[in-house]
């Protein structure tokens, strides 16, 4: 980036900076302060990310609502607010006196504490972003310079000086095929990934695998091994070998379709590179983050939640197994924690090890009530700042494209993402410009290559929202 460019990027965030400070600052005398004691990431995280930002409650009075700390304290005593009320609450039911107004209380201070988990796991991912991309890495290489310099020019001006040839010279791609349009320089690249990992729950958790064809072969063993046990000077007959099943993962293309004006593509301060990447990187995720879930394998990956399914005690390989919430249309009314408990142990030992929880926010508020027979609590808030909350002393994570607790679906799973399931990745961001499609506007339609499936199908189980 030239010296300009730098000087003009540190201006915009000492004033984004300043203007929020200056906000929620008490006295301008702190203000003045704050020049001579520079902001933290967590600080320049709350600004330049402020739908990261929630006041639940109106609780949290911090001049830094997006400092982790913070968040997480305010985390703690909301948690124990909410076990009071709902301890409360639940004195009130046993003692058959229903108070209306203090169940609204425990929702709302429920609803308060998935708004304050979700306000941190999101500003830690967005941390991480920003430090992961704080000029850390390597220098690129002379051949990798030049063909950023070119692809530059070309999304400016439309003008490719043999921009092909140079991402075969850069190694980006093995052949010269400009119809389809042009490889993204691997610094734009590595950006639009990285959001695509901070937002897309199931990519943080599943393996992903680049590739650079368009299909992923994978073989797995359905066992059928077997050994013995020998003396010193017997024989060794023969042993049976494993089965094996043959996994493919076909490549599928998104793609985001966004335009500009020649004018702002003429301005040269602009970093058009990191504008097409905030452009579509949302838009990428958002889609793969809904395929990875329930999406059919039709022109996308197919998610856990496409695939046939089968009570766990007549598991099959090719199906998701699953267990019963004990109610037609929720959980039973006397110990559903037991569905869950049921659910965490119907995955093999071996498999729980690294196991996670997924369901939406909606799902969680619901298991955040739920005790064991000993009377504590499934769900545990984080132990530390940069950790997330926990069941049954699993990590959980919540993505809204869960479906909702109603009967017939599948609102929770719990496994081993990262052995169950597999997002193919091909690698290269693929641009093709277009002046011509609306007067005065330059498109610029980006595609890139993703697909999913679930691998091993012992290391995903699900829970059916159903009597029995």
């Amino acid at each position: 980036m030239k010296y300009h460019h730098i000087l003009a990027l540190g201006a915009v965030l000492f004033v984004c900076a300043l203007a929020a400070l200056i906000v929620t600052a008490p006295s301008v005398h702190a203000a003045v302060a704050w020049v001579n004691d520079p902001p933290s990431v967590s600080f320049l995280a709350s600004c330049l990310a402020p739908g990261l930002n929630y006041r639940a409650r109106g609780i949290i009075g911090v001049r830094a609502e997006g400092d982790t700390a913070a968040i997480f304290a305010e985390l703690k005593k909301t948690v124990e607010a909410f076990k009071e009320a709902n301890e409360a609450e639940l004195k009130g039911i046993k003692d058959k006196f229903a108070d209306v107004v203090q169940t609204e209380k425990v929702d709302k201070i429920n609803a308060d504490i998935s708004k304050l988990t979700k306000a941190l796991d999101d500003l830690n991912a967005f941390k991480a972003a920003i430090e992961l991309g704080g000029g850390g890495g390597d220098a690129l290489n002379p051949a990798a310079q030049e063909h950023s310099q070119a692809w530059n020019k070309w999304f400016r001006k439309g003008v490719d000086n043999g921009l092909s040839d140079l991402e075969v010279k850069a190694a980006l791609t093995t052949q010269s095929d400009p119809d389809g349009g042009f490889l993204v320089p691997k610094e734009v690249e590595t950006t639009i990934d990285r959001v695509l990992g901070t937002i897309s729950v199931m990519r943080q958790l599943a393996t992903v695998m680049p590739i650079g064809t368009d299909t992923y072969t994978k073989f797995v063993s359905m066992g059928g091994a077997t050994a013995g046990w020998v003396g010193e000077e017997e024989s060794r007959p023969e042993t049976a070998t494993p089965t094996l099943r043959e996994i493919v993962l076909t490549v599928m293309e998104m793609y985001a379709y966004p335009f500009t004006t020649q004018k702002m593509l003429d301005d040269g301060i602009i970093d058009i590179a990191a504008w097409l990447a905030d452009e579509v990187q949302t838009t990428f995720a958002e889609m793969e983050g809904a395929a990875y879930v329930a999406g059919d394998g039709v022109k996308k990956p197919r998610g856990i939640l496409s695939y046939p399914t089968i009570a766990n005690t007549s598991w099959s390989w090719g199906k998701l197994g699953f267990t019963v919430s004990g109610g037609a249309a929720g959980f039973a009314s006397t110990a559903p924690a037991d569905a869950l408990m049921d659910l965490h142990f119907s995955l093999k030992q071996g498999m729980r090890n690294g196991a996670s929880w997924l369901m939406s926010n909606a799902s969680m508020g619901t298991v955040r009530k739920m005790k064991d027979g000993d009377g504590n609590y499934l769900w545990a808030p984080p132990s530390d700042k940069a950790d997330v909350a926990t069941i049954l002393g699993k990590p959980v994570y919540t993505d809204d494209n869960m479906p909702a607790i109603g009967a017939g679906t599948f609102p929770i799973a719990f496994g081993d993402f990262r052995r169950g399931y597999m997002i193919a990745d091909r690698i290269g961001i693929r641009v093709l410009r277009n002046p011509y499609a609306v007067v005065g506007k330059v498109g610029f339609y980006t595609t890139k290559g993703v697909g999913g499936g679930v691998t091993n199908f012992e290391a995903i189980k699900l829970l059916k929202i159903a009597a029995s």
